[in-house]
Parts: C-alpha cells; structure tokens; sequence
C-alpha cells in the first residue's frame, strides 16, 4: 500500500516523500495516528508542498545550527569537579553537565543526547567534545575540568 507521510518517521521516510508499506502497518498504525494519508493519485500537488516546506525549515534549521557552531567553537567551557589530589575525579563529567555548561557559557541550548564523548571525563584538564547539532552540522567545543577547591 502506498501512503504520503505528514511527518518524518524514522526507518521509513520523510515528510512529503510517497512510501510503499504493508497494508496492515498503514492501517494499524500510520493512518490512525495520523502520520501519513494514503496515496492517491491526485496527491502530487500535497507532496510536492509538504517537500517544499521541509526543505525551508531545514535550510532555517541548518542555517541557525551553522550560527550555534560558531560560537561553540569559538568558546572554552570551564567545568569545575572535586578531585583528589592526583588529579583524578570523584565521578566523572557527563554529557548532561557538558550540556549545562555550555547553556551557561554560551547561551546556546543543546540536549544532553547532542553531546558525544568517547567516554565520561575522570581526570582535571583539558578534553576536546563534539556535539551534534543538525544532520551533518558538528561542533568540536574545549572543554577544560579543574578541580574545586
């Protein structure tokens, strides 16, 4: 069966974009919660807008992440932890504390799910962390832990 999506949805497609899916997944899920309406062929016109207005709000969208790198990339974020006297953390630095800092540092809000590390920061110092900010739009933001005292 064909369908025209009205929202994006993973795996499967984009709005805007006429999908073949099994009858039965358009009929239990897709058509009664509303993402998608089935194709017909005087569609072509609802599509056509759908697509046009996708591509508006992501070039908006890529354009505005564009500005957020720039200024992440243009800053160092200071994280202040306790540490012993080695240097080492008690705990470590995630995500979600990167995040905060950057909101604090910056002004520019980012999830906790856009910040990628190899792994939790454990030691006082400087890190490199990127974060995602739209499709293939990534910062590379500094990061320097030092120990509270």
């Amino acid at each position: 069966m064909q369908v025209l999506l009205r929202d994006d949805v993973a795996g499967l497609g984009r709005r805007g974009e006429v999908v073949e899916v099994a009858a039965g997944y358009a009929r239990n899920f897709l058509l009664p919660t509303g993402v998608a309406l089935r194709a017909t062929d005087t569609m072509a016109s609802q599509a056509a807008s759908m697509r046009r207005s996708r591509d508006l709000r992501d070039a908006r969208t890529r354009d505005a992440a564009l500005v957020q790198k720039a200024a992440l990339e243009s800053s160092r974020v200071t994280i202040t932890a306790r540490a012993g006297a080695t240097g080492r953390l008690f705990g470590s630095v995630t995500e979600a504390d990167v995040a905060a800092a950057l909101r604090v540092a910056t002004g520019v809000a980012v999830e906790r799910s856009a910040v990628h590390m190899a792994e939790h920061l454990k030691e006082v110092g400087p890190a490199e962390v990127t974060v995602s900010l739209f499709g293939d739009v990534v910062a590379t933001v500094g990061v320097e832990v030092v120990a509270a005292s």
